[in-house]
């Protein structure tokens, strides 16, 4: 091999070892495109970073442009999609905002946020979004050539898919990046959701002729039953394109990676678990930062996403998320009588917890005068804490460490105790310092001392800005024995002081995938390029 010089196969282990070989400054590439949305992209590009990472390489994601609202603030305070946190996590690597160079926050149906690298950069209808690419094309050129130069390999993530060929002349994340950066390409398809052979040889068709040279190999996901009553269709499928299939990766559903899309919340199996608590999330229209809550599965909790009033019922507590259009949410709190429904329960005693916009929604009201998200100066909230929120211009986004600072309710003897997390919000949110929830003690830029969140007189519902709250173990076990106590059920007992798993579940994914895989084969596309 000539160039980079790749792992050999260990004949006993399946890994790969360099030889003593010195890698290139410039990084190699492996792009994943799908066939549509939802075919687990993501999830493939964190597989392969932690792969190449236990392999010895050093990795890094990358995608040019993503819509999502879950986003993760990184240590310089950039905003980025949550899944390519998740990827760099997987890959042992700091989050940046190369990584994610322009990010996507939808507000309504035809408009979106603009974050160009970490910071809002405008808001924009979609149809001014695909005049305005030509000059996006220069940062999402200048954060890959930032990444090839201080890692070996980089792994590309596309979006929706490459095929969609109304979008062809203005897209900046598929085949205009595979051909800027001559990066080989994977193409992923869905076979859980029917039709994969078909959607696969539809995309390689209607590429143009210049770009099909650039798949490489076909990966099929999810795949539940027996490989061997799927064999004549993949050897079809490499006599009809001449492109081999990879691998066969099958359907999971006990790897707990943070999943990036809200279509996920329509596919996800609702695990029933053993009897205990059960918690209801409010599916906001806007959602966001939803993998808040996946820990909360691990403890063995019910967690369900309601859209009905009586859909709280039975619940041990209610949640209401982080959203990306805070006012137009609470307005469908009222008028689908959500709103009232946990009034009701609240005053009743049932906990009830809000999380950046929904911390926002569980004050007196929100205003919003400079007509941030609204045209007639803000909303009522649902009054059930003692704060109000200004909406301002600036959005803040800082990761944080902080204590508790309240005792009462769902935090007796949880004070003092630590957590880790990040904000990321429009405006302030003002009450009486009597009844904060937490103190700010630090942030990247250094100390920090400001109260965050609030709870009210009986400690039974808690508001705070902090995204990743329940990912602290220990904060997350005690409130949810403090839920069982309130709630008169048996302690959960067998604490074990050990972190949440993300490391286990990330090596399963890993190994998951490479027994999938053909790996002599995808290293040789890495090396091979385009």
């Amino acid at each position: 091999m000539s160039g980079m010089c790749l792992r050999t196969a260990c004949p006993f282990s399946g890994r790969y070892s360099t030889g003593g070989c010195e890698v290139m400054a410039q990084a190699k590439l492996l792009m994943i495109q799908g066939t549509s949305s939802s075919v687990g992209k993501s999830v493939l590009v964190a597989a392969l970073c932690r792969i190449f990472r236990q392999d010895g390489f050093r990795v890094a994601p990358f995608k040019a442009q993503n819509m999502a609202l879950n986003s993760f603030v990184t240590v310089a305070g950039g905003e980025i999609g949550r899944a390519q946190a998740v990827q760099a996590e997987a890959a042992g690597v700091e989050a940046t905002v190369d990584m994610n160079p322009v990010l996507l926050k939808p507000e309504a149906d035809s408009r979106s946020q603009i974050v160009v690298m970490g910071k809002v950069d405008r808001t924009i209808a979609a149809r001014d979004y695909y005049r305005y690419t030509p000059k996006l094309l220069e940062v999402v050129r200048k954060s890959l050539e930032r990444l090839r130069g201080e890692y070996d390999i980089v792994v590309i993530e596309g979006a929706g898919s490459p095929a969609e060929i109304n979008l062809r002349d203005s897209e900046i994340v598929n085949m205009r990046v595979a051909r800027m950066a001559q990066a080989p390409v994977l193409l992923a398809g869905d076979i859980d959701r029917g039709g994969v052979f078909a959607a696969l040889v539809g995309t390689v068709a209607l590429l143009e002729e210049g770009d099909r040279p650039y798949i490489k190999g076909f990966i099929i996901n999810k795949f539940r039953g027996d490989l061997r009553l799927l064999q004549p269709g993949l050897d079809m499928l490499t006599r009809q394109t001449n492109i081999p299939v990879l691998g066969v990766v099958p359907y999971f559903r006990d790897i707990a990676i943070a999943q990036e899309d809200s279509v996920y919340l329509d596919e996800r199996p609702e695990a029933a678990g053993p009897a205990g608590l059960d918690v209801a999330v409010i599916r906001l229209p806007h959602i966001a930062n939803y993998d808040d809550f996946d820990p909360l599965e691990g403890e063995g909790c019910r967690v369900r996403y309601v859209t009905r009033p009586g859909e709280l019922d039975g619940a041990h507590l209610v949640i209401l998320p982080g959203t990306k259009s805070t006012i137009n949410d609470l307005r469908y709190l009222w008028k689908s009588g959500l709103a009232e429904a946990v009034r009701e329960k609240a005053q009743a005693g049932m906990p009830v917890l809000g999380i950046c916009g929904g911390y926002q929604m569980l004050g007196k009201s929100i205003l919003d005068a400079g007509g941030i998200e609204s045209d007639d100066g803000g909303a009522l909230g649902l009054g059930l804490l003692d704060v109000v929120t200004r909406f301002a211009p600036e959005k803040s986004t800082t990761q944080v460490k902080a204590e508790v600072l309240a005792g009462t309710g769902l935090l007796v003897g949880l004070e003092g105790c630590g957590v880790e997390g990040y904000e990321i919000h429009m405006g302030q949110t003002e009450g009486t310092k009597s009844c904060a929830a937490f103190r700010v003690s630090a942030t990247p830029q250094g100390a920090a001392d400001y109260t965050d969140g609030a709870v009210n007189a009986e400690g039974t519902v808690l508001g705070t800005y902090l995204h990743g709250l329940f990912h602290n173990h220990d904060f997350r076990y005690g409130l949810l024995e403090r839920l069982r106590w309130h709630w008169g059920m048996p302690p959960a007992g067998g604490r074990e002081d050990m972190p949440s798993g993300k490391e286990g579940h990330y090596d399963r994914l890993a190994d998951l995938v490479r027994s999938s895989l053909d790996m002599p084969a995808v290293y040789r596309i890495l090396e091979g390029g385009a």
